[in-house]
């Protein structure tokens, strides 16, 4: 997650915005390429998708454990999404293929106005940005959230939809690190949809601290529920 900007930051449109069917189009191609790779390498199991909205500007809220769970997301999300990911993975072919399916380069090390710029663009065009709340890989259980997320809904006034990936990097059988055993069963659980706002259109500091309070809660409720519901 990229650091956040001052409060009064309006950025300007440069890269998604021109030509938006375009970044979609990479997007849809992402979100198939995604559902070949997790059903054949794993055993998604999918709850609550409907819960996504199924037009307009959505933020999926993804808790962060495992090495696969923006392509996880990628393929069972009902709609293609544009990831915020690290600018350390645009490395090598790599670089070129995530821009094509429309994933969003971010410096995690300072406020990257163009990475802000491009993500609030796939908002104000009405898709689905995916964010790991978490800022990097680690207990994936909400439990420290960089305010970013609470700037790009209360900014873009998009709805979040929590999202908990759940699968077992501890059992003996996986060949890579922080990734669950091949052809286990990884359940992706959608949760309900809900504004980070408190409804008075705010965007100050204080605002934004209280969003993030909100979204906390109602992120690590997510993920004890789909914990109770999938017996992880």
């Amino acid at each position: 997650m990229t650091s956040l900007p001052s409060p009064g930051h309006r950025p300007s449109s440069r890269r998604f915005a021109p030509h938006p069917p375009v970044a979609e189009r990479g997007a849809e191609i992402g979100r198939r390429i995604g559902v070949g790779l997790m059903y054949g390498l794993w055993k998604p199991r999918v709850l609550g998708a409907w819960r996504v909205p199924a037009s307009g500007p959505v933020i999926l809220a993804v808790n962060h454990s495992h090495n696969i769970d923006g392509p996880m997301v990628m393929g069972t999300a009902p709609r293609s999404t544009h990831f915020l990911i690290k600018k350390e993975a645009f490395v090598g072919p790599l670089g070129p293929f995530l821009e094509g399916i429309g994933q969003v380069k971010v410096d995690r090390s300072s406020a990257d106005r163009t990475a802000i710029t491009d993500a609030l663009a796939v908002l104000d065009n009405g898709g689905v940005l995916g964010i790991f709340p978490e800022g990097t890989r680690g207990d994936g259980d909400f439990a420290s959230l960089r305010a970013g997320l609470a700037y790009f809904a209360v900014r873009s006034g998009a709805p979040i939809v929590p999202v908990a990936v759940l699968g077992s990097t501890e059992r003996p059988g996986r060949l890579i690190k922080a990734l669950p055993p091949l052809r286990s069963r990884v359940d992706v659980v959608f949760g309900d949809a809900f504004q980070a706002g408190d409804g008075s259109g705010r965007r100050t500091r204080t605002a934004l601290d209280e969003a993030t309070v909100r979204i906390q809660e109602r992120l690590t409720g997510h993920l004890e529920n789909a914990r109770r519901l999938t017996g992880r």
